[in-house]
């Protein structure tokens, strides 16, 4: 659909559905500036925003300028302003907040001191204020009450004498103790319970899904509160509620702690096993069960509910430590076995000593510890097994990470555990492998951070619930290849979780592999050498960080983040008037990037104090940015030359990527072969046919693996879609030749063997299975024969026909006058009854019956009735029956019969298995035929015709 005919639909009021994705020729000047659908121009921008069609600066400011004309307050205008500090205010303005926030100090100092003049606690020192949380007393603010409660400390007894314990009666005392209890009247303690007891149930079920989930959260964040006061109780009872409306893995997960706490290992367990049932694998859950296993002396089970959780954190602090403290029980244990069997041997033979030293052999032979020490030295303090906020061990990160390293990547935070480094510790025994060190380090494997990231330490879930980010490595990237792409992207997740060493690594090797491979593409490279240079920045080398800026620029000059970039480097070495130099430059190309404006006026102050009046003397020559590369400038309208240029360019890049993604795809499918793994290539040929579907040695690459597979119908549909588009293809016709072998069709292999040899006579593996193929056809035609003369036996009994005499002349169209063709039909209708009629008359030999037969099929049907079986013999039968007896009646017709048979399916695989006698019989058809003279042919048509036969 053209603009013209859409505008015109929106003009007649047709609705028009949006919903899909936008087309990429609506991303114009043209379809843009004539659009007046407000909804659909805020999806264009944010496709423009998203970069996934590619960055066009100057196509985003017009569509946001064509936006805000349509709709001036349109929330994807809003920008965020920053806070204003003295350096964005003038002297006037700033003086006057600094004074009124000193006179606003000095009132609050004069309100402070009144109040405090004032008893305003008189009255509520009478009182007691309420209990602390988790205990049943209140603490007394009154002095009376303190002064009595010494006085009553001073009249206590005082402890009696050594020698009145000799007279002390304990019967005595014991019913004095219980008669003062009976008679006593004073009033009982008053206990304070705090509050009221907590339903643990709630009815959720007339509220909504949001709000159940909403309310189930904050019931969970109550929890986390008062398990953070330590009042594990109430955080139970919150955590029970939150369960009751809606339970999750993080709910169930929490009051398991708790109940941890509290001792109750049996209500403890049963939430690990409800986590575990709903999400497998669960590295708390299966941390919390393995400490309920190794409180209630379950070493073995809890042992291995830790080597789970190291497979998948292998650095994780809290398994690593309470699998030595229960490998510790474990060796104990054993040990304790070991000596009390020991014991038993001491008693009936040894003596003590002896029994001793064999029962500590035979302790260490039983329970080998392997004792490895790691590079690292002693244990970390610093890393316990359990953190006091619901056990999640892990740190912050070590980088905020602003943004990303380019515009493929975002902002993030990521949690790194810390390394642990025992001295005599089964750390090492769980190491990870490399394979799965790159698949934690690339982002494919589960990395340790997401699985304890999904509570933080108070429990919370973290924005978004419990969705994770999936990241697709294999992404494209400009027309980088796969190889370097997904280093690329390796790069950005890495960047994104705040690995920069790690993300600068990845972007080295695509720098290196952009320069071995060869190809033209600097838009790619400068923004490869764009994120290592944030890369260095991060860590701190400026240096190496304005070189790969530098390098970025001389690529794509003025391009915005690597300027940004340099000059924060600058910056931060003290090079404050090229610092200066770049960030002006980053305003004439941006002038709404705020840090820019901020910096500038940052240095100008250092400048003036250290250069004086005149520092912009001393500055070197600010650049020129082009009207082009202004992205703040509103771009003028393109013409149609412009716009056509842009077009084909785009195509052109288009199709370069492709070619890039098409070789690099074949190339990996040829590997493939090369290993043998054939399964592997098909994937990547098949990739290949999605991206050219017209390349025909991709059908037959893909026809060799199929070939390999013994996927023999793949193969032949595959050679045969080559042969459509090269129909002179030898290798096609050669693999098709071994797919029809492999179908045990021998006449359609012979039958491309033969094209094969007939293009390259020299092809020594076609001629061998040519050879072979017509063993097994001779072999199947001779199985054929036997079963048709076995399944014709009984006919031949039916030739006691009584023959009546005729007055006159012979009449052939006589049934009777024929004998045994009288059964057989010579109208046939079609190829079934065909064949019918030709097997009988080639069982009882009667060559008489195959002729009437000829006469009455036109002889444009009969390639198509002889199609299914057509052999050798049968050609013979049939020159015979022409020679005999049709070719006296009817030269015309005979000849006809030979100008269609030669066109017959698998008339050349029959006609090369002839014999020599054979061949006799059809070069003496054709002298017969040549010697007769007709109209409806001449002796050159005949010579011509029989080139064809012999």
């Amino acid at each position: 659909m053209t603009a013209k005919e859409l505008f015109s639909l929106q003009n007649q009021g047709t609705v028009i559905d949006y919903s899909g994705k936008v087309p990429v020729e609506h991303l114009d000047y043209g379809y843009i500036d004539q659009c007046k659908d407000v909804t659909y121009l805020e999806k264009i921008l944010k496709v423009l925003r998203s970069g996934e069609e590619g960055i066009y600066p100057n196509l985003i400011s017009f569509c946001e300028t064509r936006l805000e004309l349509l709709d001036p307050k349109n929330r994807l205008l809003r920008t965020d302003k920053q806070a204003a500090t003295a350096a964005s205010l003038s002297k006037d303005e700033w003086g006057q907040i600094v004074n009124d926030f000193k006179m606003w100090q000095e009132e609050s100092k004069k309100i402070e001191d009144s109040l405090k003049q004032q008893p305003l606690f008189t009255d509520i020192t009478k009182e007691n204020i309420p209990p602390i949380r988790g205990s049943n007393q209140s603490v007394p603010l009154n002095k009376g009450i303190r002064q009595k409660q010494n006085k009553n400390l001073s009249k206590r007894p005082l402890p009696r004498d050594y020698r009145e314990w000799d007279k002390f009666d304990v019967e005595k005392e014991c019913e004095q103790i219980d008669s003062n209890n009976n008679t006593t009247n004073d009033p009982p303690a008053a206990v304070n319970t705090g509050l009221s007891k907590l339903k643990t149930n709630l009815d959720a079920s007339l509220l909504t899904e949001q709000e159940q989930l909403i309310l189930a959260t904050r019931e969970k964040d109550k929890g986390n509160e008062a398990f953070r006061a330590k009042d594990y109780e109430e955080a139970i009872a919150y955590y029970s509620r939150s369960i009751s409306i809606l339970p999750t893995v993080i709910a169930h997960n929490n009051r398991a702690q708790a109940e941890i706490k509290l001792k109750r290992w049996n209500i403890a367990m049963k939430d690990c096993q409800k986590v575990l049932q709903m999400e497998p694998g669960n590295i708390k859950a299966l941390l919390r069960r393995a400490s309920v296993y190794t409180n209630t002396g379950r070493f073995e089970t809890a042992a291995e509910d830790l080597r789970t959780v190291l497979k998948q954190e292998p650095q994780n602090p809290a398994a690593l430590k309470l699998l030595s403290e229960t490998e510790l029980k474990m060796q104990e244990e054993r040990m304790t076995e070991k000596k009390r069997k020991g014991k038993k041997i001491l008693v009936q033979e040894v003596d003590e000593d002896d029994s001793h030293n064999d029962e500590t052999e035979a302790g260490l032979q039983a329970c080998p510890v392997e004792r490895i020490q790691p590079q690292g030295g002693e244990v970390s303090s610093a890393a316990p097994a359990e953190s006091p906020d619901m056990g999640n061990a892990q740190k912050k990160p070590h980088g905020k990470g602003d943004s990303s390293p380019h515009s493929d990547t975002g902002n993030s935070h990521h949690h790194h555990h810390a390394p642990w480094r025992g001295k005599t510790s089964s750390a090492d025994k769980y190491k990870v492998n490399h394979e799965s060190k790159d698949k934690v380090a690339n982002g494919t494997g589960k990395r340790g951070s997401n699985a304890s990231t999904q509570e933080d330490q108070s429990g919370k879930t973290p924005a978004g619930g419990q969705a994770k980010e999936t990241v697709n490595l294999d992404a494209p990237c400009g027309a980088l290849p796969p190889p370097l792409s997904r280093l690329k992207n390796e790069g950005n997740l890495l960047f994104k979780n705040g690995q920069f060493a790690d993300a600068l690594e990845k972007y080295s090797q695509a720098i290196q592999g952009y320069t071995d491979s060869g190809i033209e593409s600097p838009e790619d490279l400068c923004i490869l050498y764009s994120n290592r240079a944030a890369c260095y920045l991060k860590d701190g080398n400026s240096q190496d960080c304005i070189q790969d800026c530098t390098k970025a620029l001389e690529l794509q000059p003025f391009s915005l983040k690597p300027l940004l970039r340099r000059a924060m480097a600058y910056e931060s070495l003290e090079r404050y008037r090229k610092a200066y130099v770049d960030y002006k430059t980053v305003l004439q190309i941006d002038m709404s990037v705020q840090a820019a404006h901020d910096s500038v006026n940052r240095i100008t102050r250092l400048l003036i104090e250290q250069d004086g009046g005149d520092w912009r003397d001393k500055l070197p020559e600010i650049p020129l940015v082009p009207l082009s590369a202004q992205q703040h400038r509103k771009p003028e309208q393109p013409s149609e030359e412009v716009l056509q240029a842009r077009a084909d360019k785009a195509k052109r890049d288009a199709e370069h990527r492709v070619e890039v993604q098409f070789s690099a795809l074949k190339q990996e499918g040829n590997d493939c072969v090369k290993k043998g793994e054939y399964k592997d290539a098909v994937g990547k040929y098949t990739e290949c046919l999605k991206l050219k579907p017209e390349e025909c040695a991709i059908y037959t690459n893909r026809a060799l693996c199929y070939l390999k597979l013994e996927r023999f119908a793949e193969a032949k549909q595959d050679c045969d879609a080559a042969l459509k588009l090269e129909p002179t293809n030898k290798k096609a016709f050669y693999r098709r030749a071994m797919a029809n072998k492999g179908l045990k069709d021998y006449l359609a292999c012979s039958s491309d063997l033969q094209e094969v040899l007939h293009q390259d006579p020299n092809v020594q593996e076609a001629e061998k299975e040519l050879e072979e193929v017509t063993v097994l056809l001779r072999q199947s035609l001779a199985n054929a024969n036997t079963n048709a003369n076995s399944n014709a036996s009984p006919a031949k009994t039916r030739k006691s026909v009584p023959i009546t005499e005729v007055d006159g002349e012979d009449t052939p169209s006589a049934p009777d006058s024929r004998g045994e063709n009288s059964s057989i039909n010579l109208n046939p209708s079609n190829a079934y009854e065909f064949g019918q009629a030709l097997s009988a008359a080639r069982c009882s030999g009667d060559t008489q019956a195959c002729a009437e037969l000829l006469a009455s099929t036109p002889p444009q049907t009969l390639p198509q009735y002889l199609s299914t079986q057509l052999d050798g013999q049968t050609i013979i039968f049939l020159m015979n029956a022409m020679d005999t007896h049709l070719l006296q009646r009817d030269p015309g017709l005979v000849y006809r019969h030979l100008c269609h048979l030669h066109t017959a399916d698998r008339f050349k695989v029959a006609l090369m298995l002839l014999e020599k006698d054979d061949r006799k019989t059809l070069t003496q058809l054709f002298d017969h035929l040549s010697a007769t003279e007709s109209s409806a042919f001449t002796k050159n048509d005949v010579q011509n015709l029989a080139n064809k036969y012999i």
